[in-house]
């Protein structure tokens, strides 16, 4: 199967969406589409999948193995597949992590196990991320949730973490606090073995990318990933004038995705796409359900203000 041999993740990196049917199977048709699309956005370093951004909670082990192995089928040649691991146990997590890495996959995003704060014991959680490494060779990004949630990891955990498990190369930081995601910048990318800080701050992402980020992941990324990789560039080259121009287009489309309930931001970018005509529905599985026409207005008018749909385009039937 095929792998990106030495893969850091870094850059650009979009979290793919996952089409249903209108009887909740996945829509492998539209799902190889939607990835081709978003495969040829110049300038992003790999795309991820089985992930929040694809109903991963959702979907069965089979199911995950099912959807890495299309990826493979469409995109595998062409860019590293970071494969997530959702788990609330280290078996299970080494499980899905083996299967990864047969599959192909070049790096793990590794959310934190629901049932267990972690952040109280650092001892559950390098026995947690050493299981995972010992199941796979692959680089692991660590999911940094915010510290608040219970889940997240703090500064010494996530250290001794980093020192003893040397496939942790990257963290997917949704700290939430400006100056704790400053200090996961200069910290983890300055250790010996440098651990790159991918922001998903996307509702804030110009600010935190002139932190210095080493790159981004995101499930916006599934709709604007153009855009963010040119942002990326911009600040990259320290063009700042080009990064805000870029980051006045990116905002009315983090304005609604991440608007409250949160849990629907993805939801919304599946809308998004429809009106784009990217996809035929935006169908979601359960408990998510279907958003109403007057939230669906509103993706519609941050898309024409955002210069990504004309104003008169109307909506296509879901």
């Amino acid at each position: 199967m095929p792998r990106h041999a030495s893969y850091i993740p870094h850059g650009v990196i979009p979290a793919v969406l996952l089409p249903f049917n209108d009887d909740l199977s996945i829509d492998e048709a539209s799902f190889r589409s939607h990835l081709r699309d978003v495969a040829a956005t110049e300038g992003i370093s790999a795309i991820t999948l089985n992930a929040h951004s694809t109903e991963v909670a959702s979907c069965s082990f089979d199911e995950q193995r099912r959807v890495l192995a299309v990826a493979q089928d469409e995109i595998g040649t062409k860019l590293p597949i970071v494969n997530g691991i959702w788990a609330d146990g280290s078996l299970e997590a080494a499980r899905i992590a083996k299967m990864a890495a047969d599959g192909g996959a070049s790096a793990l995003l590794v959310f934190p196990p629901a049932p267990f704060t972690l952040q109280q014991s650092p001892e559950m959680a390098l026995a947690h991320f050493k299981r995972i490494a010992d199941a796979s060779d692959l680089p692991i990004i660590v999911f940094q949730y915010p510290l608040a949630t219970g889940q997240g990891y703090p500064r010494d955990t996530l250290l001794k973490m980093c020192a003893e498990v040397p496939s942790i190369r990257a963290i997917k930081d949704w700290s939430g606090i400006v100056p704790q995601h400053e200090m996961h910048i200069r910290t983890l990318q300055s250790l010996p073995r440098p651990v790159n800080v991918l922001t998903t701050h996307s509702a804030w992402l110009f600010p935190s990318l002139v932190l210095g980020c080493n790159g981004l992941l995101s499930g916006s990324g599934s709709v604007i990933a153009d855009l963010q990789a040119q942002l990326y560039r911009a600040v990259q080259r320290n063009d700042l004038a080009a990064a805000k121009a870029l980051n006045d287009r990116i905002h009315p489309t983090a304005r609604v995705f991440y608007a409250e309930p949160f849990a629907d931001m993805h939801n919304r970018m599946k809308e998004a796409l429809v009106l784009l005509g990217r996809l035929p529905r935006a169908v979601v599985r359960p408990p998510l359900v279907k958003l109403g026409n007057a939230e669906i207005e509103r993706i519609r008018a941050a898309l024409v203000e955002a210069g990504l749909l004309d104003g008169k385009a109307k909506r296509a039937a879901a």
